[in-house]
Parts: C-alpha cells; sequence; structure tokens
C-alpha cells in the first residue's frame, strides 16, 4: 500500500517542483518581485534560449493580459496578416481574401463558400476572428492586444480582447510561402474550436 502511495505522489512532486521551476523564470507570468534570479550552476552551459528569448511558437504566459502596451506592428509580419481580420468584421470568410490562407484553412473556407452557393446554408461563424464574440468596435479597438512568435517558417500570433467583461484569445498559425506569411489555421483558446476541424460539406 505504501509502495503504490509512493509511486502515485512522485509525478505529483516531479510537477510541483518543474511548475515551480517555470513560474520562477516567468514562464506563468512575471514572477515575483521578490523572487530569486534563476542561475545555471557553476560550470553548466547558459540555456540555448535565454528567458525573454525563446524561438518557439507559444501561445502567451498566463499572466499575459491584453492591457499591457502593444508592440508596432511590422509590415510584412504575421500580425500584419492577421491584423486586418480585427478591422474589417467577417473578412475571413471573403474570397477575395483565400490570396491570404493556405492548407488546411484555406480547404474548409473554399468548402464554405460552395455551400454557400448551393444554397445550402453557411457552415462558418461570421465572426470567427471575434470567437463568435458580439461585435463591439469600441470595446475591440480598446482592448485588442497581440504577440507573435516565430521560427523559421512558421509563426503564431496569439490575439486577446475583452467584450462585455469576457475575455477572448485566439491563436493564428501562419506559413511562410514564396516569402509571404499566410494563414494556415485559426484557433480559440478561449472557445476550444479550430477552423481546420470544421466540416463544411
Amino acid at each position: 500500500m505504501l509502495r503504490r502511495l509512493v509511486l502515485a505522489l512522485s509525478p505529483m512532486c516531479v510537477l510541483s517542483v518543474g511548475m515551480s521551476a517555470a513560474a520562477a523564470q516567468g514562464l506563468l507570468g512575471p514572477p515575483p518581485a521578490n523572487a530569486p534570479a534563476v542561475t545555471a550552476p557553476a560550470g553548466a552551459a547558459p540555456p540555448a534560449n535565454p528567458p525573454g528569448t525563446a524561438v518557439e511558437p507559444a501561445t502567451p504566459p498566463v499572466g499575459w493580459s491584453p492591457a499591457e502596451p502593444a508592440a508596432p506592428v511590422l509590415a510584412g509580419s504575421p500580425t500584419a496578416v492577421v491584423k486586418p481580420f480585427y478591422e474589417h468584421l467577417g473578412l475571413e470568410l471573403d474570397p477575395t481574401q483565400r490570396k491570404n490562407f493556405v492548407d488546411p484553412a484555406k480547404t474548409v473556407l473554399d468548402k464554405s463558400d460552395a455551400l454557400r452557393k448551393s444554397g445550402q446554408g453557411e457552415c462558418l461563424d461570421p465572426n470567427m476572428a471575434l470567437d463568435n464574440a458580439d461585435y463591439d468596435k469600441l470595446a475591440i479597438d480598446k482592448s485588442l492586444k497581440s504577440i507573435e512568435a516565430v521560427n523559421g517558417d512558421q509563426a503564431k500570433v496569439v490575439v486577446a480582447f475583452v467584450v462585455e467583461g469576457n475575455q477572448h484569445r485566439l491563436e493564428w498559425k501562419l506559413k511562410k510561402v514564396d516569402g509571404d506569411w499566410k494563414i494556415s489555421d485559426l484557433l480559440s483558446v478561449t472557445g476550444e474550436w479550430a477552423l481546420s476541424q470544421y466540416q463544411c460539406e
């Protein structure tokens, strides 16, 4: 019995230690003001990606808030590709915008267009970029923040905003094709859906 208890608690201890280290490094939000600096032991190699310089696409830390100031959007960046979808409601459903998409997102959007044209109805919600929240331009403009991470020819742009007191977070996945960033998928972190999972047939 004691052996089973020890075996059952072992993963919990490892998880607890791992979470403490992640919190100390600021991966789960900003570290407390009195947190000790995390340094490598003497003689150890420095980390491949020091804190704050990660190259892997990732969702923002748990403590990241849409109230933080936004960085300027660089022309041709993944964020520059995503930004128009928050300036023009329903742009993701406009067939003239397919040039900004690649598979799997493009295939789903094309199938949705075909379904609509056949008169069989709509497959996708008209405001997917807003996580299907009610459109409140003032609230979205006031709270909209984004953060991007690029890893070679892959990128993610995480967008967060608040509508009617509810926080929304979406993740746009992009691929670099012939030098231009194209949207490959859109996922709702808060709504737990992905564009690529829709079956528009």
